[in-house]
């Protein structure tokens, strides 16, 4: 924190810019943090809030508005990449889709408070065929809100985080063993979940052909299909596989209980 203060404090708003955007494209930075520290920087002068938080937004529309394009054109394979450094993929995907099923659009409002959606939010926006105006002008007010309240806690509790700031120095090499303890007992426990779903990874798959050829070869009523797309991708009237029934993946629970037991079971998405 001290040194994104000394930072902000030679460079002002070229550092709040930079970090925001890197955060926006999908880079794990603090941009939440810079943003705090700018609005203490506000509170004390040497910055212009109002500039602070137009760069902000700026920032934000950017980086969002490239992944929004980004997954119009790419689709689940960007998502999938950008889920890459989670510990389960699938799930990452999945809670940011469920998310736009749950609160529809306005996700976009509320996407940037939350850890993982905020990211994934756009170029699920893209990927679903968003109008653009439409997802720009939900995202500006989104990125207005999270600028906004980070920037307002900065400068409201500034004479907070000075005085927090100057505890930590004066513990100085404590809280800095404490921190590297930290830090290593969540490495430890990242990659004993990375572990845990290791198992998860690996999905079966089997060729359109192959399976062409058991539905023709064999009784039909030995194998069930069934439609998992997410969605935006999947409504009443969307077109499905011959013979494949509906899966709804946000009640995977519930939909598991009353699969049978005695048929092989292929699964398709988008």
């Amino acid at each position: 924190m001290e040194k994104l203060l000394s930072l902000i404090g030679h460079h002002g708003y070229v550092v709040i810019f930079a970090v925001v955007l890197a955060e926006a494209v999908g880079l794990p930075v603090p941009a939440a943090l810079a943003l705090i520290a700018g609005g203490a920087a506000a509170a004390s002068g040497a910055l212009s809030g109002l500039k602070l938080l137009l760069l902000a937004v700026l920032a934000m529309i950017l980086g969002d508005s490239l992944l929004y394009v980004l997954g119009r054109h790419m689709g689940w394979s960007l998502l999938g990449l950008l889920c890459k450094l989670s510990v389960n993929p699938e799930t990452c995907i999945l809670r940011s889709a469920e998310s736009f099923y749950k609160r529809g659009k306005t996700t976009l409002l509320i996407a940037k408070f939350i850890p993982g959606v905020n990211t994934m939010a756009p170029p699920l926006a893209g990927s679903m065929r968003m109008r653009f105006d439409h997802f720009l002008r939900l995202d500006v007010v989104g990125a207005g809100l999270y600028a906004g309240a980070y920037l307002a806690a900065g400068f409201l509790f500034r004479d907070f985080l000075a005085a927090m700031l100057h505890g930590f120095q004066a513990a100085g090499r404590a809280v800095e063993a404490v921190t590297f303890i930290a830090i290593a007992a969540y490495v430890v426990y990242r990659v004993g979940l990375y572990r845990k779903h290791a198992v998860y990874r690996i999905v079966p798959r089997v060729q359109v052909e192959e399976l062409a050829r058991r539905l023709a070869s064999e009784d039909p009523g030995k194998i069930l299909l069934m439609d998992v797309r997410s969605h935006g991708y999947y409504d009443a009237g969307a077109a499905r596989i011959k013979g494949s029934i509906r899966l709804e993946p946000n009640n995977l629970n519930e939909e598991l209980k009353t699969l049978p037991r005695d048929k092989d079971i292929y699964v398709y998405c988008t």
